[in-house]
Formats: structure tokens, C-alpha cells, sequence
């Protein structure tokens, strides 16, 4: 038998010896650097992964450390079997010798590297605790989605059995007091899902196990990645590397670069959504941060108060049924000095502005997160939430904005007209943890165009385009300002725009003081009921934080002392949204799980509409201003040595506002007033709009919908960007409206009011 020297590191054979199936090991990989700076974290990217099995061998595989003499081979090539004290039979290594090969990096885990592998040091105390694993894309290839988009977040446990660590994804869906004899049951149906399995490879002093992590994090695990949102069919190992691993001692950040493959003819029919080519690169960030010990006390949702939320069914209640818990999602916020009326959080709700982010709006932006400061003053907080820019590298090293800490207002790079504003929860209480404004690049345009079309005959600065840009960062405030309200737990209130006036919403005093709607997360643009001789200051045609807003807030952040459960708090939180019984302006209509109407058939819930209160007096005053927008069409567009583009692109939104607000007539017609009512609040939830209102909206179309309407048919305007093609987009429109009036589902209403109450 002829014996040599293993060629392997001792700690190789520690992350397990062998690579994937196929035998490649990381000899000749490079060589051990200099210890990293914190921001470098523990794995730099000039480190390729190659690999390395963090999972149970293969049979035949080593499984634990090898002698410094490497292991004996047979004349034959074959390693002995392994043996009962280690990797084929011999000691493992000591955690001091492992301590000297290896970089080291103090958190909540221990994190540690050598060369191209990295291990967890998990804290038995940290086992069998609550983590949330975040995903996120930082990077990415180009048309494969954008930086700061959520992958997918998690509840994870490690848990320990005998020399194997588990890791685990949690589902609270199904929940009961651990005191009640169906708990048992219910945790018989809910047995958490193992993600991965470990070898414990090494322990220290204390006991607390150490396993290799590498193929975990550089590997495509379903549960964490990206493949799916970018339509991607696999992974390539070979083109992708971990960045960093940086501990914290609340979390642990992981990024690495991954290419994906398309698969063959699949690359370009996902061009526009999708991996171009045969794939491409992304880089990834995950966040592994600790759960609280003690969850927050959770808030019962109330259909009356328009929260997002997070529900689980509880079998442990004494009901003759599983009754479903819905919490609101809400930040925690604590007071500093819980007997002042109005303190200081013990945690603000900070938002980092993008460094992206266009200069000159940066300051709009904070103005737009700050703009939610006085409702939370109503709610007993004082600098309750404030917006920062985000530090320099040189300032701070270690912040990265998709670290699971940090709230981001994210700028992206994007042709899309849209911003959106996600959060991230505990499933277990609805604390919301981290949340990110995503403002798309274009959304600039949308926002101009919507504010010329519907209010720039009463705004001076809006008879030329682009807009300056002090209106442009005001129109930005506002849009932030409305995403901000979604990140702190805040849903679409559509129902807020019906609740003014007609009267009210042209009073320069009361628009001035209370705003066009009450609510800023309506969809309730611009006020384009107001008249020029109305008087308005242009800074009120814009939409603001509202009195459904804080009345929003203070629903849901208001401390109830002396409450010490969800249930304790339930008289107090009832009796608070019954005001809306003597204040209209304070009520809400649940918007559906996903931005849907439940309602549709609800005029007085529109998109996009001011005044629908009174939907069909709102559009006659809201075509007097498009026919004003009409005339300002050529010479708001008007650039010298420019094509005619802008022109042509702002006559087709002024089409477009028109069709929006004949619609809303559309839905007088068979509609259903609707409002949200708990037993014990008198009315009905639902009313037939009456005979007289309905006959009024159908006049109306006949007069204005069916025919040519003049200011749409400029030959000064429509020949200077095509030559056909206006009457058959007019005519589009009309059949529009024509078949929306005539949906068997309206007729239906029709019918039915008359058979329920033939009088009216």
C-alpha cells in the first residue's frame, strides 16, 4: 500500500472534503488574503465558489476533518470507509486550530471564512429562536427587474438534532394556546419544512455548533430565490461568487452575484420581463435578522379602518369554529415617557433617501415622509418619523440599503410610470420591520401629465411643459407622501374622495384648510372640480396628509393603557371608529386583499375621481377644464427644433381623463351606495342609488358622452400629429362607455332594486 501526503487543507476536509458530484475541490483556488475590512465583509468577490457540500455527504464522502497527514488511500485510489471517530476514522481538529485558519466575524452568529467557505458559529441560545430570512435583488441585469425588489421573506428556525443542524421555514397560518388540548393537534398540522440540513462539524467550549453554510448561500435555494421573478430555469455555478457575509449583532447580511440561465429560446420571449439571451447576472441580498423574544402586541384589524394585515386561524378559542385573527400591520411605537400625552418614541420610524435619487428632489422627498408627522403628534408621538439621506460610504461602510434594518425610499432607473410602496411584517404580531419606497424614474411623467391635464388651466405654471421644477418636486412630495402611507400599514381609501362637497371642494377656505379629499390614499389626484373663479391657490390643488389620515394613525398608534391584549383593547378600538357615525369624512371602505373594489358597483368608490360625491355635476365642471387644457396644447408643448412627440403624447392623455371622467357618470347608473358598519351602528350597509340620480347620469351621457365632443377635434392640434385616426379613438372611447353602461351585471342591479323596493 503505498501512502502520500493529502495535497487538501486539514479545513477543507472540515467544510466536508468534496464539492458536488463530479469530485471538484477548491485546490488551486486562491489564497487566503488579508483579514477584510468590516465593510468587505467575510467573502470578497474575488473569491469564486466552488462549491463546497455543507449538506450530509454522499456515501463514501468524508464527513468530518482530516488528519494534517491526509488521508491514506488504497492501491486501488479508494479512501478507507469512515470511522467512528472522524473523517475516516481520525480526530477532528480543535477550535483553537480552527480559530487560526479562519477570519472572523463577530454578530449575533459567529461568521467565519476561510478562503471560499463560510461557517455559522450558531449560539445555542440562538437555536430554535425566530429569524426572518429577507431577499432581496440589488443588482441585476438588464430587463430581469430592478434593484431594492422583494424576493421573498421568510420565518426560519435552526434547530439541532443530535450531530445535524436543521434549517427550517415556520408557517403561523395555524395557531392555539399551548395550554389548550387541541395545540397538540395543531402543531401535528404544521410541521415546519426542513430548507436544509447541516453536519455539525466542529463545536466550541460552550457547545455551540459550527457548520458550513457555503452552498446555502451561493446556492439556488427555492425558498429564497430569484428564479421565478426573473423567469429564470437554473442556476450557473461556475459564473457565481458571494461578495460578502457581514455580521451584526442583530442580523446577518449575505450578497452574492448569481447568473441565471434562460434556457434555450425562452431568453428573448422574456425580453421585456424577463432574462435577456441566454441569461443573466443578478446580485443578491440577504438578511437574516432576529425576531423579537416578545412579539408586539398585535391591534384586531377592524374592517372600518383601512389597514393591511396579517391573519392566522386560531382552533384554541372557545368557539364552534376556527376563528381567523386579522391584526393591522403597523410599526411598533413605544413612548419614551409613557405618562406624557405627548412623547418621544423609543424607536423612531426613520426612511433613508436613495443615493440615486435625483438631487434637487431629494428635499421634496423628506418633505414627504415628514408630511405624516403631525398624525402621529395626534397619536401621542412627537418626531415619530423622519427621513434622512442615506451615509456615505466613507460615513458608514457597513450600511447597504437592502440590509433588513433600514427603510429605503429606493430611486429606479425605470421606464415605468408607477411607484409602489411594500413593507416587510412579523407574521406573528404584524410589527412591521422594514419597508422600502420603490419610486420608478418615469413616474415623473405620469405625475406631470396627470397634473396638466386635469388642473393646468388654473395653475400658471403649468401652461408650459416640462414643468418647473418646484411643481415637479411638489407633485413628487405628494406621490412619496402617499407610498410612506402604505409602508406604515396604510391601504387605499377610495371611498375618501365622495365625502366632500361639490360646494366644499370649490370653498378656496375649506380646500385650504381640510384639502380636496380627506384622505391622501385615495386615488384623488388633482382638484379638477374647481373652477378659475374659485380662487384656489395653486399649492391647495394638490393632495395632502388628511383628516382620515390621522385619524388613520391614531386609530392604529395610539397606546391603550392598561390593555394587555388584543381583546382587552377591542371596546376602546370600537368606540374609536364609531366616530365616523357623526364625521363622514373620517369613513373607509375596505379596498379588497388585492387593491381590487369589492364594491364596484359603488359610485361613490372611483379611481381616480374628485368630487364623486356627485359624480355627474363633478365631470360637467371637470370637462370645462379639459376644453381650458385644450387650448394651452400647442404652446405648452411647444419647443423649438423638437418633434412634435410631447404634443401628441399630452392629447392622448387629455383623451384619456375624458373617457375617466364620463365613467364615473357610467357607475351612478345602477349603483349601490355602500358603507362599512359593524352590529349595533344603525343604517343599512347597502342603498340603491335613487331613480332621480340615476336618470340624471343617463341624460348627461346622451348629451355629453355620445357626441363629437368640439375640443377633442382641433384640426390645429390632430394635424400637426397624425393624419387619421382621431374620430376612430373617439369612437373607441364611446364604445367604452357604451358597453360598461350596458354590463348584464348593471342591468341586474337594475332589475333587482325595483323587484327588493319598487318604489324608489
Amino acid at each position: 500500500m503505498v501512502r502520500r501526503r493529502s495535497l487538501t487543507p486539514w479545513w477543507l476536509a472540515l467544510a466536508s472534503a468534496a464539492a458536488f458530484a463530479g469530485g471538484a475541490s477548491a485546490q488551486g483556488g486562491p489564497e487566503p488574503q488579508e483579514t477584510p475590512s468590516r465593510s468587505q465583509g467575510v467573502v470578497t468577490p474575488e473569491h469564486p465558489i466552488f462549491g463546497f457540500q455543507d449538506q450530509e455527504p454522499a456515501p463514501g464522502e468524508p464527513d468530518g476533518p482530516e488528519s494534517p497527514d491526509g488521508p491514506a488511500e488504497s492501491e486501488a485510489g479508494q479512501a478507507p470507509a469512515t470511522g467512528p471517530g472522524g473523517a475516516r476514522g481520525r480526530s477532528p481538529r480543535t477550535y483553537p486550530q480552527f480559530l487560526r485558519e479562519a477570519r472572523t466575524d463577530e454578530g449575533i452568529f459567529r461568521v467565519h471564512r476561510i478562503d471560499d467557505a463560510v461557517f455559522f458559529e450558531i449560539p445555542k441560545a440562538e437555536l430554535g429562536k425566530d429569524f426572518l430570512w429577507v431577499s432581496q435583488i440589488k443588482r441585476t441585469t438588464l430587463g430581469a427587474g430592478y434593484g431594492g425588489q422583494a424576493v421573498a421573506d421568510r420565518v426560519v428556525r435552526w434547530e439541532r438534532h443530535d450531530d445535524k443542524i436543521f434549517l427550517k421555514v415556520v408557517d403561523f397560518d395555524m395557531v392555539a394556546d399551548p395550554s389548550t388540548p387541541i395545540a397538540r393537534a395543531v402543531r401535528d398540522a404544521n410541521v415546519p419544512t426542513i430548507v436544509r440540513a447541516f453536519n455539525v462539524l466542529l463545536s466550541n467550549p460552550d457547545g455551540d455548533p459550527i457548520i458550513n453554510v457555503t452552498s446555502l448561500l451561493a446556492g439556488d435555494v427555492p425558498e429564497f430565490s430569484p428564479r421565478q421573478r426573473l423567469g429564470a430555469r437554473g442556476l450557473d455555478q461556475s459564473r457565481s461568487y458571494l461578495e460578502k457575509v457581514v455580521a451584526f449583532p442583530e442580523n446577518i447580511n449575505v450578497q452574492v452575484t448569481q447568473t441565471y440561465t434562460a434556457g434555450a429560446g425562452e431568453g428573448a420571449a422574456r425580453g421585456r420581463g424577463g432574462l435577456r439571451g441566454s441569461g443573466g447576472t443578478v446580485v443578491m441580498f440577504h438578511s437574516l435578522i432576529k425576531l423579537p423574544e416578545e412579539p408586539m402586541m398585535p391591534r384586531l384589524a377592524d374592517a372600518r379602518v383601512g389597514f393591511f394585515t396579517t391573519s392566522m386561524y386560531d382552533f384554541g378559542r372557545d368557539e364552534p369554529k376556527a376563528v381567523e385573527r386579522t391584526y393591522i400591520t403597523r410599526y411598533r411605537l413605544e413612548k419614551q415617557d409613557p405618562t406624557a400625552e405627548v412623547s418621544d418614541p423609543v424607536k423612531p420610524i426613520v426612511y433613508y433617501v436613495d443615493p440615486a435619487t435625483p438631487a434637487k428632489l431629494v428635499p421634496w422627498i423628506i418633505k414627504g415622509v415628514e408630511e405624516w408627522q403631525p398624525a402621529f403628534e395626534a397619536a401621542g408621538f412627537r418626531n415619530a418619523i423622519i427621513a434622512k439621506e442615506a451615509p456615505s460610504k466613507q460615513q458608514d461602510p457597513d450600511w447597504d440599503p437592502e440590509d433588513v434594518r433600514y427603510s429605503v425610499i429606493r430611486w429606479l432607473p425605470s421606464t415605468t410610470e408607477n411607484a409602489s410602496g411594500p413593507h416587510v411584517h412579523d407574521p406573528r404580531s404584524g410589527e412591521i420591520l422594514e419597508a422600502d419606497v420603490q419610486m420608478y424614474h418615469n413616474v415623473q411623467n405620469l405625475v406631470s401629465m396627470w397634473y396638466f391635464t386635469q388642473v393646468g388651466a388654473l395653475d400658471p405654471r403649468a401652461h408650459k411643459l416640462p414643468l418647473p421644477d418646484d411643481l415637479t418636486g411638489r407633485l413628487v412630495q405628494f406621490l412619496v407622501a402617499h407610498e410612506i402611507g402604505h409602508t406604515l400599514g396604510f391601504r387605499h381609501n377610495m371611498k375618501a374622495s365622495s365625502l366632500y362637497t361639490i360646494e366644499q371642494i370649490r370653498d378656496k377656505d375649506w380646500v385650504h384648510r381640510n384639502g380636496h379629499t380627506p384622505s391622501i390614499m385615495d386615488y384623488a389626484r388633482f382638484n379638477y372640480v374647481a373652477q378659475p373663479e374659485d380662487g384656489i391657490a395653486v399649492a391647495d390643488l394638490v393632495p395632502r396628509v388628511g383628516p382620515y389620515d390621522e385619524f388613520a394613525v391614531r386609530w392604529g398608534y395610539t397606546p391603550i393603557s392598561g390593555a394587555r391584549t388584543p381583546d382587552e383593547e377591542r371596546p376602546t378600538v370600537d368606540e374609536w371608529a364609531r366616530v365616523q357615525d357623526t364625521n363622514a369624512y373620517l369613513r373607509f371602505t375596505t379596498d379588497g386583499e388585492t387593491e381590487g373594489n369589492p364594491y364596484p358597483f359603488d359610485p361613490g368608490q372611483e379611481t381616480e375621481a374628485v368630487g364623486d360625491i356627485d359624480a355627474t355635476r363633478a365631470t360637467e365642471l371637470g370637462l370645462k377644464n379639459l376644453a381650458r387644457v385644450a387650448d394651452l396644447l400647442i404652446p405648452a408643448t411647444a419647443r423649438s427644433a423638437h418633434a412634435y412627440d410631447t404634443l401628441r403624447e399630452v392629447y392622448g392623455r387629455l383623451v384619456t381623463q375624458w373617457r375617466v371622467e364620463l365613467g364615473h357618470v357610467v357607475n351612478v347608473v345602477g349603483g349601490v351606495d355602500s358603507r362599512e358598519l359593524y352590529v349595533g351602528q344603525e343604517g343599512h350597509r347597502f342603498a340603491p342609488v335613487d331613480k332621480a340620480r340615476q336618470a340624471a347620469a343617463v341624460a348627461f351621457l346622451l348629451e355629453h358622452a355620445f357626441d363629437m365632443p368640439a375640443f377633442l377635434v382641433d384640426p390645429d392640434v390632430l394635424r400637426r400629429i397624425e393624419p387619421t385616426g382621431a374620430v376612430a379613438r373617439i369612437r373607441t372611447a364611446q364604445n367604452s362607455l357604451m358597453n360598461a353602461l350596458l354590463q348584464s351585471s348593471r342591468l341586474d342591479r337594475m332589475v333587482e332594486a325595483a323587484v327588493i323596493a319598487p318604489a324608489t
